[in-house]
Order: structure tokens, then sequence, then C-alpha cells
């Protein structure tokens, strides 16, 4: 499959809902993550990305302003989680259910059987996650893996099940998956395998390249995070449309 650009993806789609990419940079040293929410209801507008746990590892969203949360239930998350050498991200708070499944030695796919897509009809909007994982930090050696969890055609009494897992990923490489194939009424889910896209060696130049060009009336938060595949090392951006912005 065609390599994408994903500025050229993200321009001419104003709603692909929340998105994971997860890839390598071309010099071949670090994991790529990135992690986007959108929303269109005011209730799902009204969220920031901020750090959580040591050191900043973990990012959690938060309400923007508390007095215009009407239900939390599917905005307020840890999106991002870090186990040992595993990164775990997703669009829900199946990030802690896999963690904690993970933790009694259950696999990633193992752990994504007790996971279903939200109960948010019409849409029953898919549970998307990913996890990289460094196996030899010596050998700069890592894997990944997405998964999708969504309804089957909008049919609520159907759930249907997709895990892609990539090793020894390309360098210059990324793949992308999101929750919408478009904007719509109801909301169409995403299909087939993840998008490839191309990657860059600055995480600046990442963020800024997926954030300007993420539909500006509907995106709110941005997560990107490079990691150096030899030491474990990372450096993070978070970028929110309410509060400090770029960061």
């Amino acid at each position: 499959m065609e390599t994408k650009k994903i500025n050229e993806f993200l321009r001419v789609n104003p709603y692909p809902g929340r998105g994971i990419i997860l890839g390598r940079n071309p010099g071949g040293n670090k994991a790529v993550i990135a992690y986007f929410i959108m929303g269109r209801s005011e209730n799902s507008r009204n969220r920031i990305f901020v750090e959580s746990g040591v050191d900043g590892k973990n990012i959690r969203s938060k309400a923007f302003d508390e007095s215009k949360v009407t239900d939390p239930s599917l905005i307020i998350y840890t999106p991002v989680r870090i186990m040992g050498n595993k990164v775990i991200v997703t669009n829900g708070d199946h990030t802690d259910a896999i963690a904690e499944f993970m933790d009694v030695q259950m696999t990633f796919e193992q752990a994504l059987r007790y996971c279903d897509f939200e109960p948010d009809a019409p849409y029953y909007t898919p549970r998307i996650s990913g996890m990289v994982h460094f196996a030899e930090y010596e050998n700069r050696k890592f894997n990944y893996a997405l998964s999708i969890i969504k309804s089957a055609g909008g049919n609520p009494n159907s759930c249907q099940r997709f895990l892609f897992a990539y090793n020894n990923p390309v360098a210059g490489v990324g793949h992308f998956i999101h929750t919408y194939k478009r904007d719509g009424e109801p909301l169409p889910s995403f299909e087939g395998e993840p998008i490839p896209i191309e990657t860059c060696n600055d995480i600046d130049e990442f963020t800024r390249t997926i954030w300007d060009n993420l539909d500006n009336n509907n995106k709110i938060s941005l997560f990107t995070r490079f990691i150096d595949a030899g030491t474990g090392e990372f450096e993070s951006r978070i970028t929110n449309k309410y509060g400090k912005g770029f960061q």
C-alpha cells in the first residue's frame, strides 16, 4: 500500500474523530506516537490533555471548564499509559483495562477481548488501541500493534475485532487508524487496514503538520511523543485548542 502524507489525508477529511499514529522515524532510531481527539458537541469539545503519572510519562484528558461538563463517562480518561517497556494508547478508559489485564500476564490481544465499542448510540464509536513494545533497547528493536473494535455496520448486537501487528517497523513509515471514516449522520466507522503514512525526524514538525491540518472547527487536542529506541528516553508535545495551546 502506498505511503501517504498525513497532511494531505487530514486536510480533506473534516472529521476522522479520534486517531492514533504509531511508527518509526526516517532515521530509524525512534518510535513515533501520536494521538488526537476531535469533537462536535460542546461536551466533547470541552477537553484538554495534561501530563500525569511519574515524570509526566502518562497523559490524561480533563475538562477545560468543569462547569460545562454534562457527561464525563466517555470523554475523561487516560489515553496514554506506560507499562515498563510498553506504551499503551487508546481512545477511552480501556487504556486502564488493557494495562490491568497485561499486569496479570495477558497479552495485548487477549486484553482486547474484554473490551467493546462505546455504547453511544447511534454511533457506537469504535474503540481504537495501540501498543509499542521495546523488545531490546541495546539493539533498538521494537514493534507495535494497532486495533479497532467496532459494531457490525452500526448493528450493536454484533462486535467486530481487528488487530494489526507490525514487527521490525520500517524507518520513515507510520500507521494511522481513526474512529470515523468521515463526517456524517450517523458517523460511519473506520474501515480497512491502518493507513501507511510518512513520518519525520523532528517532533515539532510532525506535531505541527498534524495539528495544522486537522479541521479547525472540530480539533480539540493532540499528543505526540518520540521515544529513543536505544535508551527509552523520550520527548513529548501536547497541543490543546483551549488553554496553553502548543507546548
